[in-house]
């Protein structure tokens, strides 16, 4: 299960870059993560979710900007595959393998990336337009998060 959730985790990383550690780090708050006594406890304090959400939320404004870069450029890619595996770091920690949650944190990010990039482009074209495919993609990545979030919740009752 730890494989799985962190291999989602780095897709929704993969879609947008800052809902999934925005994501984890809910999870870390509300204390269905455990990352006390590492280097990830940041993740779990008071300000950060609130500070990652902001991000996430300006994220998802900033994607429908015709100026956005490709999320395939050098840049956007290697800031998914940090963040994929950042959050996928999170959950393989909480599961006693932090190596391999990383790992599949990165497999997800590029799968969510190129994926993502893929199915964006072609619900483009089936609306002839890019927002409602980007709104699409939104939902998906939050909605995925909120998932794994809840999963996570049912992991530690």
């Amino acid at each position: 299960m730890v494989y799985f959730l962190a291999l989602v985790i780095g897709i929704i990383a993969g879609l947008r870059t800052m809902t999934a550690p925005a994501a984890m780090s809910w999870a870390a708050y509300l204390g269905y993560l455990n990352l006390s006594g590492g280097w990830l406890t940041f993740m779990g304090y008071r300000f950060t979710p609130w500070i990652l959400s902001v991000l996430a939320l300006g994220e998802f404004v900033t994607d429908q900007l015709p100026s956005t870069p490709s999320r395939k450029v050098p840049v956007q890619f290697g800031a998914r595959l940090v963040s994929g595996a950042l959050s996928g770091a999170m959950v393989g920690v909480n599961g006693g393998t932090l190596l391999g949650g990383l790992l599949a944190g990165i497999v997800g990010a590029v799968i969510g990336t190129l994926g993502g990039a893929a199915a964006r482009s072609r619900l483009a074209t089936a609306f002839d337009r890019d927002l409602p495919a980007a709104l699409i993609e939104d939902a998906v990545a939050i909605i995925g998060a909120i998932s794994v979030v809840g999963m996570l919740r049912s992991l530690t009752i």
